[in-house]
Order: structure tokens, then C-alpha cells, then sequence
């Protein structure tokens, strides 16, 4: 057993990134737990525009494709991150891309969920390229600090406000957009206690997670998950009913409509083929740009976060670990998912302790494995899961230290690479409306030498995306 542990040490390099084999365990553990609910809503959400347009069966063919497309699509690319990337990073269907090819392009434009996945895998195809001839390397590159420090405080501030959300704390109002879940409901009779009750649950593992963490008790987010879903029961939270054993039918509906099930010529079958060129490179450009940015802005997050920067300041492996992304979007839509890109919760396993690519092998292993024991981990509900969201938050908005806030050309476009993340409910938008506002402030003050050529034509997409372009 030694033997073998000592060769995984050497493999992933434990020992030499001061992490041991029990910690990357636990850390890929987390890492599953928190992005485990994207295997219950990619399905439901790939699939509603078919139950909005009257097709039960349909719906029902395709939930269960994705379900098993969304554990192998999500498998794949974490196992790249792990074997090729060796960093601790997980990947899987991205929330709002998947939302995009759902409701604009399959609900709203009127394709086929068969000719949406081939858009998805034109636009893995054209990531291979640009991250071969190191284009992706390139623009990361050409992000300025004043907008580099900022994108992990602005991810801590988004994946906050996912978990509040998820947790029920913050819901939706009409008059002020947002506010506190009433918890004075359980004075009035026959009132729902759901909302309420999924707060309460959240609230008190986020408080069992922090004190666990300043107890310095290792796997204090993975603990506090467990507490918080057992806590669940008693108050109706946890669902041991949500329990589905019926995986052959899962695998049969996978093998009808979404394994192999692109389809090219439906797509390019339009009698304008000059507008029908036009429309689907809008969209491959569309994914591509938010898709791009979303993996960019996570990946410099996280790395920051798990040490993963060298001395230039640069993202450690970070070819291997575009390339994995790269891939894992073409693989994604081979097996009938929405693209797959570099998720934000690969935060809460590096908050755990994830150094590297063992972190990623324990994820991907589990991803493959809940192909089989999805009833274990559809009975972990929301809320016990949101609070390692706004946990992870809480230790990546302490770097909001490093952003430099005394010049105004500076502070400007890192306070809109914070905020736009979570008000517009978008990494990529964040980092967007940084470089956006970077160009014209320094160009606007007489500093365009700070300004260089990419950064300034990337700016330029943006504008362009922004006005003519319209992502859900």
C-alpha cells in the first residue's frame, strides 16, 4: 500500500506541492459534492424547451441523455485536468451556457437540441486550434494586473451570490431585485417553510464550516456539507425519496438521442446557406467568447487561490490546462452536453486543501461513479451544498487586498471586473467590462502605452459582442 501511495505522491507531485495523498482526496471530494447539482439541472435544462414546446416524451428521451452525457463530458474533462494538466481543477457543463443553448438557440431560434450540439463542437474545435498555436495563452497574457487581481475577489463575490441564491437565503423581489427570505413565516399558519427551512439548513453549515475551519480540522467543507444534508432531514430539506435506481433506461435513451446525435446536415440545411453560415458563426462566436473568458477568469482565479502562479506571475501549466478545456467542450458535445469548461467550484476542493491533479482524478473518478450511485448524490440537496459556496467566497474575497485602489485608472476597471461578476451573474462579463474600461481610461488620459495592441482588439470583440450579439 505504501508502494503504491508513494507512486502516486510521485506522479502528481504531492509532497513537492506541501499537500499530502489524504488531503487531494477529501479536496476532490468536495470538489464532486459542490458541482454534483449541475448532474440534476444541466438535464432538466437542456430539456425544458422541449417540455415548454409540448414534447413530454422528447423531454423525458433527452433529460436522460444528458444525465449520463453531462457524467462523461464532465468526466473527461476533469480526467485531462488530472493526467495531462496536473492541476486541480474540475470541469463540467457551464451554468449559463447551458441556459443559452436551451432557451436562445433551441427554444428561441428554433434549432434542434441535435444541431445545437453541433455549434458546441465547432466551437471546441476552434479552442484546439487557438490553444494549439498558444492564441489562448496569448490573451490571457494580455489581461492587465489592474484586472487580474481583481477577477478573484470578483469570483468570490459571484460564487457568494450563487450560494445565497441556492440556499434560499436571497430571493427575488420585484421592487428591490433581491432580498432576505422571511424568517417570520413560521407564525403564520399553512405558510410554505421550504424557503425558510433551506436557509436555516444553509446557514447553519456555513457556521459549522467556519468553525471547523478555525479549528483548523482538515475536510471542514466537506464536513460541513454532510452536516448540513443530515440536518436537512429532520426539516424536510434532504429528500431520501429523490432515490432513482432505474439506470438502464438512462443508458437507452443516451444511446437514441444523444451519444454520436449531432446533426451537421440539419443544421446547414437552411435555403439561404450564405445566412445560414453567418447565423451559426454568431453563435460559435458567442459560446466561444463566454466561454473563453468564463475558463480564463476561473482559471487565474483559482490558480491565485491553490499558489499556482509563478514567478512572472503566470498560471502554472496553464497550456495543458486550456487544451484540457479545449478538448473536453468537442468531447462534451460527442456525448450531448452543453459546453464543458473550467467550473468555479474547483475553489471549494482547493479551499480544501487540492494542490494537484490527484484533487482532479478523485473528482473525475466520482463524476464517472455517479453515473451508478446518482441516488447518493441526488439526495445532497441545494442547500447543503450552497454554503461551501459562499464559504469558498469568503476566503477568495480576502484578495481583494492585492487590487490597487489608489489610482483611478487602475481602481475603475477593477471595480467593474468585481462587480459585474455577480450583478450580471457572469464571470465573463466581469472580466469584459474590466478590459473595456481599462482601454478607455488609459487611453482617454494620455497613458496608452500601458494599453497593448491585444488587449486593446480583445476590448474592441466585446463592444462588437455586446451590441450586436444577444447571449439569453
Amino acid at each position: 500500500m505504501k508502494q503504491k501511495t508513494g507512486c502516486v505522491d510521485r506522479f502528481f507531485q504531492v509532497s513537492q506541492n506541501h499537500s499530502n495523498v489524504r488531503t487531494e482526496v477529501l479536496a476532490g471530494i468536495t470538489t464532486f459534492i459542490t458541482i454534483a447539482y449541475i448532474l440534476i439541472l444541466n438535464p432538466q435544462i437542456l430539456s425544458d424547451p422541449y417540455v415548454i414546446m409540448g414534447d413530454a416524451v422528447m423531454a423525458g428521451k433527452i433529460a436522460n441523455g444528458v444525465f449520463i452525457g453531462t457524467c462523461i463530458g464532465a468526466f473527461i474533462g476533469t480526467i485531462l485536468c488530472a493526467l495531462y494538466a496536473k492541476v486541480p481543477f474540475a470541469q463540467a457543463p457551464g451554468m449559463g451556457l447551458n441556459a443559452f443553448f436551451a432557451y436562445t438557440v433551441v427554444l428561441g431560434m428554433g434549432y434542434t437540441y441535435g444541431q445545437a450540439l453541433v455549434v458546441v463542437f465547432i466551437s471546441g474545435i476552434f479552442f484546439i486550434v487557438i490553444t494549439a498555436i498558444g492564441l489562448r495563452e496569448a490573451i490571457i497574457r494580455s489581461i492587465p494586473d489592474a484586472v487580474k487581481t481583481a477577477i478573484t475577489p470578483g469570483i468570490g463575490l459571484f460564487i457568494t451570490i450563487i450560494g445565497l441564491k441556492n440556499a434560499g437565503i436571497v430571493i427575488s423581489n420585484p421592487a428591490t431585485l433581491v432580498s432576505l427570505v422571511d424568517f417570520s413565516q413560521w407564525k403564520i399558519d399553512g405558510a410554505d417553510l421550504a424557503l425558510m427551512s433551506s436557509a436555516l439548513v444553509a446557514l447553519a453549515g456555513l457556521v459549522i464550516m467556519g468553525v471547523l475551519h478555525a479549528r483548523k480540522i482538515k475536510g471542514s467543507i466537506l464536513l460541513g456539507i454532510v452536516a448540513a444534508t443530515l440536518l436537512g432531514i429532520p426539516l424536510g430539506v434532504t429528500h431520501l425519496s429523490n432515490l432513482d435506481m432505474n439506470i438502464g433506461l438512462k443508458f437507452r435513451d443516451f444511446a437514441e438521442v444523444s451519444f454520436m446525435k449531432m446533426d451537421f446536415a440539419g443544421l446547414f440545411s437552411g435555403p439561404n446557406m450564405v445566412e445560414t453560415i453567418f447565423t451559426v458563426t454568431m453563435l460559435v462566436i458567442s459560446f466561444s467568447l463566454v466561454n473563453m473568458f468564463d475558463s480564463i477568469g476561473t482559471l487565474l482565479g483559482a490558480a491565485k487561490q491553490s499558489g499556482m502562479i509563478d514567478e512572472n506571475g503566470e498560471v502554472i501549466r496553464m497550456k495543458q490546462a486550456l487544451m484540457s478545456d479545449a478538448i473536453s467542450t468537442a468531447a462534451g458535445a460527442m456525448v450531448g452536453t452543453s459546453t464543458v469548461t473550467t467550473v468555479v467550484e474547483s475553489s471549494a476542493g482547493i479551499a480544501a486543501g487540492g494542490r494537484t491533479g490527484l484533487t482532479s482524478l478523485v473528482t473525475a473518478l466520482m463524476f464517472l461513479g455517479a453515473i451508478l450511485f446518482v441516488p447518493i448524490v441526488s439526495i445532497v440537496p441545494a442547500a447543503a451544498t450552497a454554503p461551501a459556496l459562499i464559504f469558498v467566497g469568503i476566503l477568495m474575497l480576502g484578495n481583494i487586498r492585492d487590487v490597487d485602489f489608489g489610482e483611478m485608472t487602475n481602481a475603475l476597471p477593477a471595480f467593474c471586473t468585481i462587480v459585474f461578476m455577480p450583478f450580471t451573474y457572469s464571470i465573463a462579463n466581469g472580466v469584459a467590462f474590466g478590459l473595456i474600461t481599462y482601454c478607455l481610461m488609459k487611453l482617454t488620459t494620455g497613458r496608452r502605452q500601458d494599453v497593448k495592441v491585444l488587449t486593446l482588439a480583445i476590448s474592441v470583440v466585446f463592444v462588437v459582442r455586446y451590441a450586436f450579439m444577444t447571449l439569453g
